[in-house]
């Protein structure tokens, strides 16, 4: 049999394409320094000309990866941005996350989208809480983790505690890759195990890198040797040597051990040798588990699926993007594919690819890219779509529980369109959800955290020029009904009875005295956690 050889070409072209994809997210709690890095590695892509921070207030510069308003105010992350830029023959797809555990459902959808995580480390402050939380989410998925512990231009907690607490309270293997020599004022470089050589702080680019001999020290005389830092480093990089644990490339792919850099975002040190090494180490688009078993990312059909829906990503044109990780093939705009969900076709003309708030009408792109489809209301969170005859639908995107509970109306009934608009499209983005009583057809708000309904305030003005009202309820336990008939005289204070935006009942109970005392009076409602379903 004769393949023509521009088929071959083709197909040796795609693989080698969707081989040369990395996407990953970053995760940290706030202020550890995630956006700055986003920004720096942007900077070695040639994607920016100039980094802007993240608090910038005065100056006006904001950081490329913060393009809400509320953002630029705050001076923090809300919404999880998406970026791409080449370096070194690899296309990076870069997924900025909230660090604000109000936004962590928003981060868990994104994390299912990725195939690696880079995780941002303060040196001064260790693991904190939400960096322990997303940290567990990626060891639960099987995600492999990169770690960059940061601002080592201040000072901070000694590095061997770093390591010592990031095994114990991780619970997992770690290899520095490099070491630092001093630290805040003292901090002179890097120590680079990997690449057998000394990075030096704060030096112009002909004495940056100082090659190391086959003893792992620097040759003849040099100003680093007069400094007792560095026997100090010589000594610790011994004690790794015997004591730590060995590097293994396929450790790190199975997410068994973490890589770990040191550097400092803010200063651009060690930001570079932190992506070249990243870009050897981490893995290229993975198998995706579906309902018809593992997907190929190398295989002919296209598929993806939708991880986040955002309205007004440019407020001028009131548009509405759908987030699509491709999973196997190829997409090409104008494409037909099946949303299973809906049981029907839909043609994919209008696409884009992402550098923060610039975007660019992509044609085509494969497995392991993320794309922007513009939506008029027709797609979901979760939503699986596909080409071809097989119609299967990828694992389930987690969904939370909401904790906190308001009720809110319109101030202005003369603007109650826009109200209505308003809520039914950030509602939308999964970020907050939406619920009616059943006696009164009151809308309520549920969230995870106090912060995502500030957000929802400042863009019900901002965006659709409609002024809430918000009454605290405080917080609540949200147990779904089995089945779509129940009594609706069961509804009090204590459980309040409520549907869902897909007309699903809800009884929201007042604590869990309240939902023990329902369940027991009540025994033939069977309530159930979504949060506890499995796939």
């Amino acid at each position: 049999m004769i393949v023509k050889r521009e088929e071959l070409e083709m197909g040796n072209n795609f693989k080698e394409e969707v081989l040369s994809r990395r996407t990953f997210a970053i995760i940290s709690h706030p202020d550890a320094g995630k956006t700055t890095l986003t920004e720096k590695l942007l900077l070695f892509g040639g994607a920016i000309r100039d980094a802007g921070t993240v608090k910038a207030k005065k100056t006006g510069k904001f950081a490329t990866s913060d393009w809400m308003e509320i953002e630029k105010q705050r001076g923090i992350s809300v919404t999880s941005s998406v970026m791409q830029f080449d370096y070194n023959d690899f296309r990076v797809n870069i997924l900025d996350t909230p660090g604000h555990q109000d936004f962590s459902e928003d981060t868990y959808r994104t994390l299912m989208a990725v195939d690696s995580a880079v995780m941002i480390i303060d040196s001064a402050k260790g693991i904190e809480e939400q960096t322990l939380k997303l940290f567990k989410v990626c060891r639960m998925r099987g995600i492999p983790i990169f770690t960059f512990i940061n601002k080592l231009d201040r000072q901070g907690k000694a590095p061997l505690e770093l390591l010592a607490e990031l095994e114990e309270v991780l619970g997992i293997e770690t290899y520095p890759m490099n070491w630092p020599i001093g630290m805040g004022k003292e901090f002179l470089g890097i120590y680079d195990r990997f690449y057998n050589r000394v990075e030096q702080f704060r030096v112009d680019e002909e004495h940056r890198f100082i090659p190391l001999n086959a003893d792992g020290e620097i040759e003849g005389d040099h100003p680093l040797k007069a400094t007792g830092l560095y026997d100090q480093t010589l000594e610790e990089i011994m004690l790794l040597n015997e004591a730590g644990n060995d590097f293994s490339a396929e450790k790190v792919k199975e997410g068994q051990i973490i890589p770990v850099f040191f550097g400092s975002a803010l200063t651009t040190f060690g930001v570079q040798t932190f992506l070249e090494t990243y870009l050897q180490f981490a893995p290229p688009p993975m198998a995706r588990n579906s309902s018809v078993g593992e997907i190929n990312p190398l295989g002919d059909q296209f598929s993806g699926f939708i991880f986040k829906i955002q309205a007004n990503m440019n407020p001028a044109h009131r548009d509405r993007i759908a987030f699509v990780r491709i999973c196997s093939g190829k997409f090409e705009r104008g494409m037909t594919v099946n949303i299973p969900r809906l049981g029907k076709q839909i043609k994919l003309s209008q696409s884009t690819s992402f550098m923060a708030e610039e975007r660019n009408t992509v044609d085509e792109a494969v497995s392991g890219d993320i794309i922007g489809l513009y939506d008029t209301g027709t797609y979901q969170i979760g939503d699986t779509i596909s080409s071809g005859k097989d119609n299967f639908q990828f694992e389930r995107l987690p969904q939370f529980t909401p904790e906190l509970f308001v009720r809110v109306s319109a101030k202005n009934v003369m603007k109650q369109k826009s109200f209505y608009k308003g809520i039914q499209q950030l509602v939308q983005e999964g970020a907050i959800q939406l619920y009616k009583t059943v006696k009164t057809d009151d809308y309520l708000l549920g969230a995870v955290g106090q912060l995502q309904f500030e957000v929802f305030e400042h863009r019900m003005k901002n965006e659709y020029n409609s002024d809430v009202v918000m009454e605290r309820m405080g917080s609540k336990i949200g147990r779904w009904v089995e089945g779509d008939v129940v009594d609706e005289n069961l509804s009090s204070s204590r459980s309040l009875l409520v549907k869902d935006r897909f007309d699903h009942y809800v009884f929201l109970f007042e604590n869990d005295f309240a939902l023990r005392w329902f369940q027991e009076k009540n025994p033939g409602v069977k309530l159930y956690n979504p949060m506890d379903q499995e796939d």
